[in-house]
């Protein structure tokens, strides 16, 4: 069908026809760039940045756009910003009376390797959530074993306890104080204490104070090194931890 005879019947001129033809088979390099960097920023967002907050990120490196440019580039790429929501596991609903509280908030240790806490965290990876086991030394409250894995299960704590064991030297007459996590009932990792001859020791529901050493390290240290955390960083940090005025006792350790 000729192009003169199609451009009246929808009433353009032929040159506004050819000079959309040239436009399509045009390639702006600008404007890739910059979909480019949206992108960029869109993720480093974690998907929770909206054109606003783009546009201001955009200006902030120097970038002169728009609010409603910015938001044409997210349509034009198919990105719809969304809120992530909050970490939560799943709540404890069995009390384990079988596993004493040997601890019971005696946090005065004498020696080394007499009382081990261990507590689990998350940190947010860049892509998903992973999570960090951790195994803490009562008398310097020095982190003595760490284990890191994509999902907080039985395996994850038994690798942790099982580095702590190498590391500090297959110690005997150990106590292992945690909360009631299911990965610490875990038949699992309770095998694994028997094994190496360690006592188990559990606090009770909804009392969290002694394993507050554990977890104000943990996630206070994981808070200065969350974008692309790995074991090795973390394993430096949590050596420099001295949370409490006992703790220069770890200098001497």
């Amino acid at each position: 069908m000729p192009v003169e005879m199609v451009c009246n019947a929808f009433d353009i001129s032929r040159s506004s026809y050819y000079e959309n033809r040239q436009r399509r088979n045009h390639i702006d390099v600008e404007r890739l760039a910059l979909k480019a960097q949206v992108s960029r920023l869109f993720t480093k967002s974690r998907s929770s940045a909206g054109s606003r907050t783009i546009k201001g990120m955009l200006n902030d490196d120097g970038v002169v756009i728009g609010r409603f440019k910015v938001r044409r580039l997210m349509s034009e790429l198919g990105l719809i910003c969304k809120q992530p929501g909050p970490h939560a596991y799943k709540q404890a609903t069995i009390e384990r009376p079988d596993i004493p509280n040997y601890l019971d908030r005696e946090f005065a240790v004498e020696q080394p390797n007499q009382v081990w806490c261990g507590d689990i965290t998350y940190i947010w990876s860049g892509q998903r959530w992973s999570y960090l086991a951790v195994v803490l030394d009562l008398y310097a409250r020095r982190v003595v074993g760490w284990a890191m894995s994509s999902s907080p299960d039985a395996d994850l704590v038994v690798k942790a306890l099982d580095h702590a064991w190498e590391q500090r030297g297959q110690p005997e007459k150990v106590m292992f104080h945690s909360d009631q996590g299911s990965q610490y009932a875990s038949r699992k990792f309770r095998q694994r204490l028997w094994r190496y001859r360690v006592t188990q020791s559990m606090s009770r529901r909804g009392n969290c104070w002694e394993r507050h050493s554990v977890y104000y390290s943990c996630e206070h240290r994981i808070g200065l090194t969350r974008a692309g955390i790995g074991l090795i960083a973390f394993a430096l940090t949590c050596r420099s931890v001295l949370m409490f005025p006992e703790a220069s006792r770890a200098q001497r350790w």
